[in-house]
């Protein structure tokens, strides 16, 4: 089955350092490109992280500092690899909560301007746990009836999902083979950041999803306390998240002013 396309959609997996999205790094990251008439291209990279890998993390995916010691940093890449993304959507198993969120915040650290305004997301594994629930290997085991070797290489990863989702739309008839409607489909909550710190209401507000200021509209907690941009600004989120606070802050300086 050919997926439905009205624009290119890139499959991608990323290996890191750990699962912090703010501090962590991606060591490799495989795209498979996928046309609207079928056409497919692949590539990967090792990448330089700039920071030891852990010895625990080297056990579940095999890259080594070693293994990338001669390789390019991400900084490096980045406009390659943005080259390859910006026409297309993005697909992933899990990639919503982390690939994204990760991959934004190496593309920001490399000063390429990086959202999703433009493009749709296909979670693999949201669609996968709303029918039943399990990993990607016995995802693609469910679904492929085959055994996933190499598991936790991003190429492998890849691949896999894509098949996946493929069989998932034979497998289903509940499930539209259109981008739009898996990307919804595979949504969560609605989130204006990838991190989550800042949700949307009932009335498409941004409002924050945490501590004392949880549920309350982000404009307004801007304007009752000044300070408390500054203090987000310089505190430990993600650059994604204080791209979008600072785009809060810019609109609503605009709209006073008209």
């Amino acid at each position: 089955m050919n997926l439905n396309l009205t624009k290119p959609i890139c499959f991608f997996d990323l290996e890191t350092t750990g699962i912090n999205i703010s501090k962590d790094r991606i060591v490799e990251i495989s795209i498979l490109k996928v046309y609207p008439d079928g056409k497919q291209e692949s590539k990967t990279w090792l990448v330089n992280p700039e920071i030891p890998i852990p010895a625990e993390v080297t056990a579940i995916h095999g890259i080594s500092d070693e293994d990338v010691a001669d390789k390019p940093t991400f900084k490096e890449l980045a406009k390659e690899i943005n080259t390859v993304i910006k026409d297309s959507d993005l697909g992933g198993f899990n990639s919503n909560r982390f690939d994204i969120p990760l991959l934004a915040e190496e593309m920001l650290r490399a000063d390429i301007d990086f959202d999703m305004k433009n493009r749709l997301a296909v979670d693999v594994q949201t669609i996968f746990h709303k029918m039943e629930q399990r990993t990607l290997s016995a995802a693609y085991k469910f679904y492929c009836d085959k055994d996933l070797t190499g598991a936790h290489s991003a190429e492998a990863d890849t691949n896999a999902t894509f098949e996946v989702l493929k069989a998932q739309l034979e497998k289903y008839d509940s499930l539209q083979n259109d981008t739009k409607f898996l990307a919804e489909f595979s949504s969560r909550k609605k989130f204006a950041d990838f991190a989550g710190f800042i949700i949307y209401n009932k009335k498409n507000e941004e409002c924050f999803s945490f501590g004392k200021h949880k549920n309350k509209r982000v404009v307004d907690v801007l304007n009752d306390e000044p300070g408390y941009f500054g203090w987000l600004l310089n505190a430990d989120f993600p650059l994604y998240t204080k791209k979008v606070l600072t785009a809060i802050k810019l609109r609503a300086f605009n709209n006073k002013l008209d």
